[in-house]
């Protein structure tokens, strides 16, 4: 290296320039922070809570999708970024229930160390959760199950189905006086029991409530056959 290129200046960046050849200004720190979308993984849940409210009180056919994103504080389009249709909305809403109480059933039915008594109220409480816990949906659910389309109708009545045999497993484990088909309509007016509560207000603290659907289940499945 010479001593005219070790004293040659470092070359000085020029700042970019638009068509016309005047320098761009630098971006300003809000429009940096603009290109950074911020998702909120919460929302979905928000929407699906909003419209089991909704659809609850007025029915599924009164409820807008406008009204579903004013309660959850959002434009109806930013629903559709998640859900491509108010039916979308309430097959999701299903699904979450159902997928969720599928999955205790079938862990409790596959342990082999399970005793089957404990592992049957574990299936109640489940329930009462479904019943008490998320009221809105419950009601929305068996209000609102005719609207959805024939695919997802079925779909849904198959998880049901699945469901209610892990019971059936259950139940014919604990008592060998019960066939399958004997088993199955006493589990049937279990779960009936414990969601007859969603037909009326019961004015019951809750833990009583909790309570009495317990002990008013186990008594069905734990009833004399004759």
């Amino acid at each position: 290296m010479t001593d005219r290129a070790a004293k040659r200046p470092a070359r000085r960046r020029e700042p970019d320039r638009n068509l016309h050849g005047v320098p761009n200004p630098p971006p300003r720190p809000t429009e940096v922070a603009r290109l950074v979308r911020t998702r909120d993984p919460a929302r979905k849940q928000r929407i699906l809570d909003a419209a089991a409210d909704l659809v609850a009180r007025n029915g599924f056919h009164s409820v807008s999708m406008e009204e579903i994103g004013e309660a959850v504080g959002i434009t109806a389009s930013a629903i559709y970024r998640h859900y491509d249709s108010k039916t979308a909305v309430l097959v999701a809403m299903f699904d979450r229930v159902i997928d969720r109480l599928l999955g205790e059933g079938q862990q409790l039915a596959a342990d082999p160390h399970a005793d089957p008594r404990q592992a049957l109220i574990r299936l109640i409480e489940g329930q009462i959760d479904f019943v008490v816990d998320d009221r809105d949906v419950a009601q929305v659910y068996f209000r609102e199950i005719a609207n959805l389309p024939d695919t997802d109708r079925r779909n849904l009545r198959r998880k049901q189905r699945l469901y209610l045999e892990e019971w059936v497993h259950l139940l014919t484990e604990l008592r060998a006086d019960l066939d399958d088909t004997s088993a199955r309509t006493v589990v049937h007016c279990a779960i009936g029991a414990i969601q007859s509560t969603l037909q009326h207000s019961a004015g019951l603290p809750e833990e009583r409530l909790r309570e009495l659907l317990r002990r008013s289940a186990l008594a069905v499945l734990t009833a004399p056959s004759s």
